[in-house]
């Protein structure tokens, strides 16, 4: 079995108004393939599902603005392999990958998207029953193995 830590994760940050939900979720999960930095690279997996978290539009305001900013969320869990790994540098490191991902996919959206540590309690009850389910594809198996306990 492999040594992995497992991290319950909450991802919020603003799209522009053409981006797409599952392609948002697809750009998350295989950003999580591999974290690190400076060649000191270990494998990760992410489970979890992707929302959006738009402000609620008034019936005067249909249709809204077109040019208006999205606001998606994901929430999962993210596992690390290898031993030595704290919670706050998986986080860390899954922070800054991410925020490169989506500056180099959506351009800069005036915000770093917003990465944080969650209970994982707050998965299971916060998690939208009409969120999408994304999670890293090809990735290794341990790692597949030990997230989808906790889902």
């Amino acid at each position: 079995m492999l040594d992995a830590l497992i991290v319950p994760l909450f991802v919020t940050t603003d799209l522009p108004p053409e981006a797409e939900l599952a392609e948002f979720g697809e750009l998350l999960a295989e950003t999580a393939r591999v974290l690190g930095r400076d060649g000191d690279g270990y494998g990760a997996f992410l489970a979890g599902k992707v929302f959006w978290l738009d402000r609620p539009v008034l019936p005067e305001q249909r249709p809204a603005a077109g040019a208006e900013l999205r606001f998606a969320g994901m929430l999962g869990y993210l596992a690390a392999s290898g031993p030595g790994h704290t919670s706050r540098d998986v986080l860390n490191d899954m922070r800054q990958a991410i925020g490169a991902a989506v500056t180099a996919r959506y351009g800069d959206v005036g915000v770093a998207p917003a990465v944080f540590a969650i209970r994982d309690q707050d998965v299971r009850e916060r998690t939208p029953d009409s969120a999408l389910p994304v999670d890293t594809r090809d990735a290794e198996a341990d790692l597949v193995s030990a997230t989808r306990s906790y889902l």
